[in-house]
């Protein structure tokens, strides 16, 4: 409850916490808009493959030219991760490979890392953090992102005594948009293509939201960093609304939709018949309890709580996340606090690349958001030998593969692959 006075008082000492920003896009943009009301936090680098992109983002989003011509912009994440004017390194560039370098360079440098980039985290997340600790930096989840605000209420119910029945998220979902591709997804969103390019909105990565995959990775996210387990099948997505998480949201032994206490969920904002759920979550996430005893079940009713028809289960929820503008928390918390706000500890699930389509010998993937896989969750103990979506970008596959078939390293040419060496490493270990 102290992170503002603490940041304030090291910037009256002319200590401010120095970050360092990999990649000026949508959330980073938002992130920089909030730097100058912020006391005791400075943004004295900001890595981007183009420059002037970055210059006109921090524009865009009001700083003034004393600010700007103050800030140090380069095109290598690598090189800002080792400046010496640099505490904190944000990752946001959304490619897998380059965040997991780039958190690599930022620890070796003594650097601490926030990893906005969750496609990274799911793939090396428990190795990133154990070499964070050995260097004595942190690594953490990106707060303001559902991931971190999730593992924010799963901690907070377990130091209370609660036990998680559930958590996750909201979002808007059918079955079929699993085979959408970006030539049709603006449609989704109601926008046409040339509103959606006018806005600067990237068709690939908005169609992730809309298929799955980014669900899908902030949940294996979210099962990684707290402990719990992700569905045997992969998400279910009921459709919910928040008067009804308890009811939904617990084992279907006491008349749930779950396989058992302590999962990960994404709940749908849409009915399968696509009308609207009554008070959805879309934008929120949640944290499903159970009670420890009739007493502490008996208070859930007793404060308003809603629970369900037993009284036993009962939810906490967050309507909004505000992504890059709630940043600021997991940079300061790193550098004042010495404290991640959420941290991936072991590999309890991984996100497997499935077919959208019947896919060709010789055809490239695509990766995430694209036009021949998505993303499914799974637990590692399910997976085998899938290839998770953040290795299913620029190779190519060896034999044809069947539309909704489950891509596995045999299918796939790799060739001499460290990254893909890392991820088998954390999944053999985590089996």
């Amino acid at each position: 409850m102290n992170l503002a006075r603490l940041a304030a008082e090291a910037g009256a000492r002319g200590t401010p916490v120095r970050a360092g920003l990999i990649g000026a896009g949508k959330f980073g943009s938002m992130f920089l808009s909030q730097v100058p009301t912020i006391s005791g936090l400075e943004v004295t680098a900001i890595a981007d493959l183009d420059v002037d992109r970055a210059r006109s983002a921090c524009r865009a989003v009001g700083w003034n030219d004393d600010r700007i011509g103050a800030t140090i912009y380069v095109e290598d994440g690598a090189e800002l991760a080792g400046r010496d004017d640099v505490d904190v390194v944000i990752e946001a560039t959304g490619n897998p490979r380059a965040g997991i370098a780039h958190a690599r360079a930022a620890i070796a440098a003594g650097k601490h890392v926030v990893m906005v980039n969750v496609e990274a985290d799911v793939l090396a997340g428990p190795a990133l953090a154990a070499e964070a600790r050995a260097a004595g930096v942190v690594y953490s989840m990106a707060y303001g992102d559902q991931p971190a605000l999730v593992a924010e209420m799963v901690d907070w119910a377990r130091a209370t005594g609660f036990t998680v029945a559930a958590a996750g998220k909201g979002t808007k979902y059918l079955p079929e948009y699993h085979q959408v591709t970006p030539d049709d997804v603006w449609g989704h969103y109601g926008l046409t293509p040339e509103a959606a390019a006018k806005a600067g909105m990237n068709p690939q990565m908005f169609n992730s939201f809309l298929d799955g995959t980014k669900s899908a990775i902030e949940m294996v996210a979210i099962a990684n960093a707290c402990g719990l387990t992700v569905p045997s099948t992969g998400l279910a997505f009921p459709p919910c609304g928040v008067d009804d998480l308890a009811h939904v949201l617990r084992p279907r032994s006491v008349g749930g939709q779950l396989e058992g206490v302590g999962m990960v969920e994404t709940i749908s904002s849409v009915e399968r018949d696509g009308r609207p759920v009554f008070r959805d979550l879309r934008w929120g996430v949640y944290v499903v309890l159970e009670a420890p005893n009739d007493y502490a079940a008996a208070c859930f009713k007793q404060y308003g709580l809603p629970t369900d028809s037993t009284g036993r289960y009962a939810s906490m929820y967050k309507p909004f996340h505000l992504i890059g503008l709630e940043l600021s928390i997991s940079v300061l918390s790193a550098a004042l606090r010495v404290e991640a706000t959420g941290q991936s500890q072991a590999m309890r699930g991984t996100v497997a690349s499935v077919a959208k389509r019947d896919l060709k010998a010789g055809e490239v993937l695509d990766g995430e958001g694209g036009y021949t896989v998505y993303g499914k969750a799974l637990p590692v103990s399910q997976a085998g030998a899938a290839v998770p979506i953040g290795l299913a970008h620029g190779i190519a596959l060896r034999r044809d593969v069947a539309a909704g078939t489950v891509l596995t390293f045999d299918d796939v040419d790799l060739g001499q692959d460290s990254v893909a060496d890392l991820y088998r490493g954390l999944v053999s270990a985590a089996s």
